[in-house]
């Protein structure tokens, strides 16, 4: 293959673009909601309501409680939701399940669910390490003949220089060391940090005074500072890391049988909540000497109406414990059955349970905010769209839904450039709005054809 090839297929990169890839946050003025803001229109009272949720969770006073986002389809539930991730920030976990995802094959309910609240739960770790860190200045390997092979060598020690601004040490160093060298490939002029307990060695780059001057170099070829401070020294390293990586790295530890031992992998796909006990208790020590964090995150269950009884009466008990993420429901329904009863209640949820609720109500959008939202979707996908097809399609948002008047942006425009327009007119919508139907469409061609129909 050309390298022309290569250059000329990564520049043709296909970009996708996701149903709320536009929402960059609540759109919010301190407490008080924009029309228009951060790719969210209109829904004013949810915005802000979302918004003294935000500076709840931020303050730490959300613990033990759950948001319920409910309103007709198409109401934007899941993008506030997504908006207050984006105000939460990177740091605090973000995790959205469907309630539909906790029926696996694999796993049970209970063991989907708590994967996924303690995914949504962050922990900061914090560890002061003896370490050498410098820039290597002397490197001296010291071989010996292997014992079972007298024509192959083998490390030995190693005599090494290490360097920073203000320091510099000379060391002689064991076998172990001296195989983690070689294998990093050290050499003089490399910046390294060597574990005084573990003896690993970390190679963090090279030497500004020796980096050779590339004009393009990858990552671990760009020059970085000598350090500075004394070549041995206490350094503290911040990890941040979920409740379930924790679990992981345990379940790892503790073995997985012959399985694990020949190639690395946990015959099972559950942990056992003995090792959660465990890292709990380990955290909760940690957090009482000050070298741990918890990071209270999030954890947004869409179209929680799937959920069952089960999982419900989980999720109650759930929202007692000490290390709970804030939960987020999103429902769409009205007055039906609790999934797993023959009980109804609001929402599919059970009234135990949505009385601890904090409920937040998202109701229909106005044609001037539909017309909004078209104009920025058309943007996310770059889409040129003239005045009057505007126009044509929010009458059809009005009429049909939203989601259907946004599904036919991308169809109308693959059927303008096949007219060789770049632009959306109004004969391009109706011929997508021909070939696509609707809700109210399709039920129609139902009911016409319904004898022919399967049952």
């Amino acid at each position: 293959m050309a390298l022309t090839d290569i250059t000329d297929y990564t520049s043709r990169r296909i970009t996708r673009v996701g149903a709320h890839s536009h929402i960059k946050g609540l759109g919010l003025d301190g407490l008080r909601a924009k029309p228009i803001a951060d790719g969210l229109v209109g829904q004013i009272e949810a915005r802000e309501a979302a918004g003294i949720v935000v500076k709840m969770i931020k303050e730490g006073k959300m613990a033990g409680r759950a948001v319920l986002f409910a309103g007709p389809p198409g109401t934007g539930k899941t993008a506030i939701a997504y908006g207050i991730a984006k105000e939460l920030g990177k740091d605090v976990p973000f995790v959205a399940l469907s309630g539909s995802e906790i029926y696996s094959s694999e796993l049970k309910k209970t063991e989907v669910l708590t994967q996924a609240m303690r995914k949504a739960i962050g922990v900061r770790l914090r560890e002061q390490r003896h370490v050498y860190e410098g820039e290597v200045i002397q490197l001296d390997i010291k071989t010996r003949k292997h014992p079972y092979n007298p024509y192959q060598e083998v490390p030995d020690h190693v005599v090494i220089g290490l360097a920073t601004k203000d320091d510099k040490r000379v060391f002689r160093a064991g076998q172990s060391i001296a195989i983690h060298l070689i294998q990093q490939g050290v050499t003089i002029g490399d910046i390294i940090m060597i574990d005084a307990e573990t003896g690993k060695v970390t190679k963090l780059g090279r030497s500004e005074e020796a980096a050779e001057k590339y004009e393009i170099a990858t990552w671990d070829e760009k020059p970085i500072p000598r350090p500075t401070g004394p070549v041995e020294k206490n350094k503290e390293f911040i990890y941040v890391l979920t409740l379930h990586d924790l679990d992981q790295i345990s379940a790892q530890h503790r073995g997985g049988g012959l399985f694990s031992l020949l190639f690395g992998g946990s015959t099972s796909k559950e942990i056992d909540s003995e090792i959660r006990r465990e890292v709990d208790e380990m955290i909760k020590k940690r957090l009482e000497e000050g070298t741990a964090e918890i990071i209270p995150g999030v954890l947004f269950i869409d179209e929680v109406h799937l959920l069952d009884i089960e999982a419900f009466s989980f999720l109650n008990a759930a929202m007692e414990s000490e290390l709970a993420p804030i939960l987020i429901f999103a429902s769409n329904r009205g007055i039906t059955r609790v999934r797993g009863t023959d009980i109804e209640s609001p929402h599919g949820i059970p009234l135990d349970l949505l009385d601890r609720l904090l409920i937040i109500s998202t109701r229909p959008y106005t044609r001037d905010e539909i017309k909004k939202i078209l104009e920025i979707r058309a943007a996310e996908e770059k889409v040129k769209i003239s005045s009057e097809a505007l126009e044509a399609l929010t009458d059809i948002g009005v009429e049909s839904t939203l989601r259907y008047a946004v599904q036919l942006l991308r169809p109308s425009m693959e059927i303008a450039k096949g007219n060789g327009r770049d632009e959306i007119t109004v004969q391009d919508i109706n011929e997508a709005k021909k070939l696509f139907s609707d809700i109210k469409r399709s039920v129609e061609e139902l009911k016409k054809f319904e004898e022919l129909m399967l049952k």
